[in-house]
Order: structure tokens, then sequence, then C-alpha cells
């Protein structure tokens, strides 16, 4: 059956007032991969631990900024590709060479209405795969269980600064940053160098990428299933943006009864 659906690579498509949808090699794909895991790794790895001071809560505090600006960089470089490809940042033409459309039925070709109901599965299965077990994160490293800690739920009691910068962090997480570019830009790019399988090579490339947090490497790799393949099945990055966002949502109700404590 996913044989069958993704036989046929996609058609290169002409953005309204754009330019035709560029497939890229193995090479370049590699190369935006390393452009965003690569500084991601560094600010976890290296920056962080300076520029913090002893204590955890500071590392915590360090761990967050670093990587609001890993993804913000990703939000920049997903701009400034699309730009150079497009030759403009008309909505129009950035809507559909970022397939931010609403997912189109394989079966019928029809766009949105019923489709959209794919997302209750997908999100289901997401959240299955989340509280799977996961490797054991490094001490320090790990924002999930520092939030547990009194250290962190001193940090946000009150605190809405650090509550608009974390939201700010998941937005840019789920939406604007990973999901727009492996969803958004590498995804409906990569047909000439992996064929069929460019939903697979795009989710193995995607879990690869969480240099920044290793541990949770295996589990990214399910999350081909929920994100990558129906994201190229029904050629939406929306279908990875909501899947991938409903996780934000509900880390951002807990955050939010940490700041009301």
């Amino acid at each position: 059956m996913v044989t069958t659906a993704l036989a046929q690579p996609p058609p290169p498509s002409t953005p309204a007032g754009g330019r035709p949808i560029r497939q890229l090699s193995r090479r370049a794909v590699l190369s935006v991969w390393a452009a965003a895991a690569l500084p991601m790794g560094a600010l976890a790895w290296l920056v962080a631990p300076v520029v913090a001071e002893d204590d955890g809560a500071s590392l915590a505090r360090a761990l967050l900024i670093c990587l609001m600006v890993g993804l913000a960089w990703q939000f920049l470089l997903v701009i400034g590709l699309v730009a150079r490809e497009q030759g403009t940042l008309r909505w129009g033409p950035v809507r559909r060479a970022l397939w931010l459309q609403a997912p189109t039925s394989p079966r019928t070709g029809r766009a949105g209405g019923r489709t959209w109901l794919v997302l209750v599965p997908l999100v289901v299965a997401f959240a299955a795969v989340e509280v799977l077990p996961a490797l054991p994160a490094v001490a320090g490293h790990d924002l999930g269980a520092f939030l547990e800690t009194d250290a962190g739920k001193d940090l946000f009691a009150g605190s809405w600064g650090w509550f608009a910068l974390v939201v700010s962090l998941f937005v840019l997480n789920t939406a604007l940053g990973e999901e727009l570019l492996f969803r958004g830009w590498l995804l409906p790019r990569m047909s000439g160098a992996f064929g069929e399988r460019d939903w697979l090579a795009n989710g193995v490339l995607f879990a690869a990428y969480h240099l920044h947090v290793p541990w949770a490497i295996p589990l990214a790799l399910l999350d081909t299933l929920t994100l990558a393949y129906p994201s190229r099945r029904y050629r939406s990055a929306l279908i990875g943006i909501s899947v991938h966002s409903a996780q934000s949502v509900v880390l951002t109700l807990l955050l939010l009864s940490l700041v009301l404590r």
C-alpha cells in the first residue's frame, strides 16, 4: 500500500508567481541537515555549559536560551532558502513551496475537508510513541526532568517572562523551526535523490538531527510514521506541524500550571 501510494515522485510544482520546486541532491540535503543539526548540538553541549554557572537551574536557563537561538536560526535558514529558490517571500509562492497547504487525499485528490480527520489517529499514535521508555538522558541536560524538581518549579512560578520564552521555543520547535525545515523545505525536495523512500530518508535525518538530545533519537525514528510519511502522502507540511504541535499544546498547559502556582 505504501509503495503504491508513493511509487511516483511528486511532480515539480510551480507556485503562482514563484518558481518550480527544485529537487536537491543528496549532498545538498545533507548540507541543509548539517546546517540545522550541528548548531543545535554545539549550542547544547559547548555553549550552554560554558555560559552557565555551577548550579542546575543556571544550566537549564542557558539550555533554554541556546535552543531558542538554534531553532530561530532554522526559521531564518528556511526563509533564506525559500527566498533564494522562489525569488520572493510573497505568501502564495511561499505557501506552496513549503507545502503549507491543506492535505490532499491520494485516493480522491480532494484537498482539505474530511482529509483533516487523518490528524486524529496520527496525534494518538504520536502520543503513544512519546510515552514509550527512552534512553537515559544526560544529567543536567534533561529539561523535562528539571521541571519536576523544586528548582524547576521555582524558576517558572509566577515567571511570565520564562513562560513566554519557552512557549516561543515550542512554536519554533514544532511549527516554524524543525517541522518547517524538515517537512516544509526538505521533504518536497528529496524525491529526486531518494525516490519513493524520500519520506523514510527524511525521518531518519530528522531523528539523527537530535544531536542536542541524543537519547531521543530512537523514539524520533518512530516519529517517521506519524510526521514524515503522512506529510509526504498528503503533500502537506501542515500534517507534521499539526501532529507535532499537539505535544506543544500539552506542554504549554503543564508549564502554565507551574507559572500560576
